[in-house]
């Protein structure tokens, strides 16, 4: 019985955990995974695995730093969650809050000291985000730091998911600049499903400050960033089709479509463009023309 009380409390505390990232799986887990298996000069297999979990515990340290600020915005739209949902109190959350900060920094100092640099960012940008309330700023300055918190991801994984986990080459570079640069235009995707729980609390997104530049501004953001990646990336015709299609299509959804329900499914869609796009590094090093 006492064996059995145990894995029933590890198993309730593991599945808390997960609530906490549930949602950003699809949006950061899978595509920076990708990213770094893409990126990384040398990747392998069982890199690729501890990079995703480096990944995963870093969004914890995150979500859970967020989830903790305004409870109550949860308990309008994200009823599963542990705060809403009773899973957790609001003390034991603040106190797993500052718990993994040490543990992102000694399991990235495993690594190297750079990926331990890494971490430093990204917890240093997670408190400007949320304790210092970027969020709920300009939203020029919101997707900037959103953008330079992706970026230290990134930098982050790929160095895991590399064999040398102290360097980086100048394609791994260059992806994790161009995918700050999409970031920064067009990261606002996720802001329109989540429209009616910002507005309650206060947050300047763009789709509340300018509802009739919003949409059509992800439509020039995905075209061009499809053009420039097919053309840096150096894609072969079938593939620089597909992808445009893609992109064509997202943007159709987004300018289409303008009800929350239908929104959620959109930023589903832009999140398979940015898989893709986050790909296109490996594709360049492996399948590209100029093999």
């Amino acid at each position: 019985m006492a064996v059995l009380g145990v894995f029933r409390l590890i198993s309730h505390w593991l599945h808390t955990l997960f609530l906490f990232t549930k949602s950003d799986i699809k949006t950061t887990v899978i595509p920076v995974s990708l990213f770094a298996a893409a990126a990384a000069p040398a990747p392998c297999t069982y890199l690729i695995v501890q990079s995703t979990f480096w990944i995963w515990l870093h969004v914890l340290q995150f979500d859970v730093s967020n989830q903790t600020l305004k409870p109550e915005e949860d308990e309008f739209n994200k009823h599963d969650r542990p705060l809403p949902s009773r899973r957790l109190t609001i003390e034991a959350a603040y106190v797993l809050r500052w718990m993994l900060v040490p543990i992102c920094w000694l399991w990235s100092a495993m690594y190297s000291v750079k990926t331990f640099y890494s971490s430093v960012a990204l917890v240093a940008l997670t408190i400007l985000y949320n304790e210092c309330a970027a969020h709920a700023g300009h939203w020029l300055a919101r997707n900037c730091v959103n953008a330079a918190g992706f970026a230290a991801f990134e930098t982050g994984a790929t160095l895991v998911a590399n064999m040398d986990h102290n360097n980086l080459d100048n394609t791994a570079i260059l992806s994790i600049c161009i995918s700050a640069g999409i970031f920064t235009t067009t990261i606002h995707t996720q802001d329109f499903k989540d429209i009616q729980g910002d507005r309650m609390i206060g947050r300047r997104t763009l789709p509340i400050v300018h509802t009739s530049v919003a949409r059509p501004s992800v439509v020039i953001g995905l075209c061009l960033w499809s053009l420039i990646l097919a053309t840096i990336w150096d894609l072969r015709m079938g593939a620089q089709l597909v992808f445009h299609t893609l992109s064509l299509f997202v943007s159709y959804r987004f300018m289409a479509y303008g009800d929350i329900t239908e929104d959620q499914v959109s930023f589903y869609w832009y999140n398979v463009w940015l898989s893709i796009a986050h790909a296109q590094p490996g594709y360049y090093r492996y399948l590209s023309s100029r093999l």
